[in-house]
């Protein structure tokens, strides 16, 4: 019932990920405007064929065509991303073709999805990306099927545990965050264990890191927390792999338990779990995709950091004992290089200092 990130959006990003040069929008000029824009920042320029009410009629093959060919004199691009939209995919339209009628030596990948590709699910989408990607040779189908298995996970999830339950969820903003950095900061004082895990997604670990930046050591010496990340160097594509590796250098210390990828955020929780109950620690914090730990397995306190505000509601019922809410995490941190700051560790850093 609530709006979320439609297949288009997601094979934009994907694209994003897999570092094209330009990406074409076959449709009009309106159609996902606040995700490409925001895609410029990344340095990716977007385009538009402008599709208007004549060309859903008799066809906008020539506008693709001739945007093709602008796009090679322009911006001499390596490789380029065609992505379909609702205009263009329920007309028929035939991308491939206009592609290879275009004539011009860029590498181009083209996504034939819409706004209701299959189920509707943002994730279907990115598979589509993924798949287009190894037909132009840009990755292998091993990394397809493991990246699609991902992004059917991250599906699951959402219906199963997020906003994508089914029913209508009312936004809430959360716990007062001033009354959940004292329970943190109150806990490290009694000397009792605290785990921060960052279960988060892609670029987002940028602001949810915020926190694990924090110099802990200095205020509680003998009691600083135990950190678990899903910043594994080794996994995903050379984007990803560059945010981890720059959230793990930033971090005021080497991460005590590694469970995974950025992009295997699904998943990774389950990981978290298995190592939280061998851990027994008096309070969790959960950062990024907190829905991803079944937190009936988390011994102790547990807070849920997350940027949506109808996530409060499910992560409540899941049982955590806080959630705390980190609005607009996607756009803050979409196009960064390093951490973004975060309202919560501002927070925690002002009641510690």
């Amino acid at each position: 019932m609530h709006p979320r990130p439609s297949p288009i959006a997601a094979a934009l990003y994907t694209l994003r990920d897999l570092e094209v040069d330009v990406i074409i929008m076959h449709g009009p000029a309106g159609c996902c405007f606040r995700t490409g824009r925001l895609l410029e920042d990344e340095g990716i320029r977007v385009i538009t064929t402008a599709m208007n009410e004549n060309d859903f009629i008799f066809g906008a093959s020539e506008k693709l065509i001739e945007t093709i060919r602008e796009v090679e004199d322009t911006f001499h691009p390596k490789n380029i991303g065609i992505v379909g939209t609702c205009a263009s995919m329920i007309i028929g339209e035939n991308m491939k073709n206009d592609a290879q009628e275009a004539g011009i030596d860029a590498n181009i990948i083209i996504v034939e999805t819409h706004g209701g590709y299959e189920s509707g699910d943002n994730t279907a989408g990115a598979i589509q990306a993924l798949k287009a990607a190894n037909a132009a040779g840009l990755i292998t189908e091993e990394e397809v099927e493991r990246q699609s298995l991902m992004l059917q996970k991250a599906t699951e999830l959402e219906k199963s545990r997020g906003m994508a339950k089914g029913t209508y969820i009312k936004p809430n903003y959360g716990d007062n965050k001033v009354k959940v950095a004292k329970e943190i900061i109150e806990s490290l004082a009694s000397d009792k264990k605290v785990t921060i895990v960052l279960n988060a997604k892609k670029e987002t670990s940028y602001l949810f890191a915020d926190i694990m930046t924090i110099e802990w050591s200095k205020y509680y010496p003998n009691n600083s927390p135990i950190y678990i990340s899903n910043t594994d160097e080794e996994i995903g594509l050379p984007y990803i792999k560059h945010h981890a590796i720059t959230v793990n250098e930033t971090i005021s210390k080497k991460s005590d338990y590694i469970t995974g990828g950025l992009d295997e955020y699904p998943v990774t929780g389950i990981k978290a779990e298995e190592v939280l109950n061998e851990l027994n620690s008096d309070l969790t914090i959960v950062l990024g995709v907190p829905h991803a730990v079944d937190v009936t397995n988390v011994p102790g306190k547990t807070i849920a950091v997350t940027d949506g505000p109808r996530l409060v509601e499910p992560l409540k019922q899941m049982g955590f004992d806080y959630v705390v809410t980190e609005l607009d995490a996607h756009s803050k941190t979409l196009g960064a290089k390093s951490i973004v700051e975060s309202e919560f560790a501002q927070t925690i850093r002002g009641l510690l200092e």
